[in-house]
């Protein structure tokens, strides 16, 4: 299976590299999207894909994104998005946003809902949502979204990693009869710079000295990137689903609550107007 046009987000370091440079080398055309441009150019150039690049927390730049990967294509195959990470105190975005909810879930939600022409258009397309087991302390409060009230670094990310299962969910009962299939995976705990800037309980998992014996290289966490990118949906994994690693998975209670699907996604689509 050749030739697609797969687009990875967060990919100019982690698993999203780690998985651009497998499916590169099989002659896949992959866009590399990261927020660095020295380390996107880098990774693109490595292994002989395309990039651009875009900061998630600028909704600007996410349209320009879209309006980019429009022009340089008339269809997409899979829209990996693996871009996200966790912040230390609650900071607003230039759009208004909480920095957490914005880049993990608005941005990905805004630039897929742009790009769903290019997908549809691809006839078979894919979806590919990182999310957590951190979904698991999330919660979705459609009162304070945001976390205005009660905010603390851990929590914000728990809820903005539910929200990728609420997308997924959505985008699957919204778009499979287009053919456009979605799922949502945790890639397991990956030694890369993520939560570098956190005050989470995170940064001391992957800053600790032992974080060697607890973490699972950035090749596997993109090997399961990798495994959903290629899997055929309603055999290899279920659209709509949430998956830990490569096995179907329970997530929180909330993400299975269709009311609070459909709410999420009117509630993102005002905010990103």
């Amino acid at each position: 299976m050749t030739g697609r046009t797969i687009v990875i987000t967060g990919a100019s370091d982690g698993i999203g590299a780690a998985a651009a440079r497998d499916l590169a080398a099989r002659g896949e055309r992959v866009i590399v999207i990261g927020r660095s441009p020295d380390k996107t150019v880098e990774v693109a150039r490595g292994i002989g894909a395309e990039h651009l690049v875009a900061d998630f927390a600028r909704l600007d730049e996410v349209r320009a994104l879209a309006a980019a990967l429009i022009e340089r294509t008339d269809h997409i195959d899979v829209l990996a998005n693996n871009a996200g990470g966790v912040f230390g105190k609650r900071t607003l975005t230039v759009d208004g946003h909480e920095m957490t909810f914005q880049v993990n879930h608005l941005a990905p939600f805004l630039l897929t809902r742009l790009l769903m022409d290019r997908l549809r258009a691809a006839g078979t397309a894919k979806v590919v949502v990182t999310s957590s087991a951190a979904n698991r302390y999330g919660r979705i409060d459609l009162v304070d979204l945001e976390s205005a009230r009660r905010y603390t670094p851990t929590r914000a990310y728990g809820s903005s990693k539910l929200a990728n299962i609420l997308f997924a969910r959505g985008l699957h009962a919204r778009h499979a009869a287009d053919g456009v299939a979605a799922v949502a995976f945790h890639p397991g705990t990956v030694a890369t710079g993520f939560a570098a800037g956190s005050t989470s309980v995170f940064r001391w998992v992957y800053r600790t000295p032992l974080a060697r014996f607890m973490l699972t290289s950035a090749e596997q966490g993109g090997g399961h990137l990798v495994h959903f990118v290629d899997g055929t949906p309603g055999v290899d994994w279920q659209p709509g689903a949430y998956y830990d690693l490569r096995r179907r998975a329970a997530p929180n209670p909330q993400a299975l609550d269709d009311r609070l699907v459909d709410a999420l996604w009117q509630r993102s689509e005002a905010m990103v107007g």
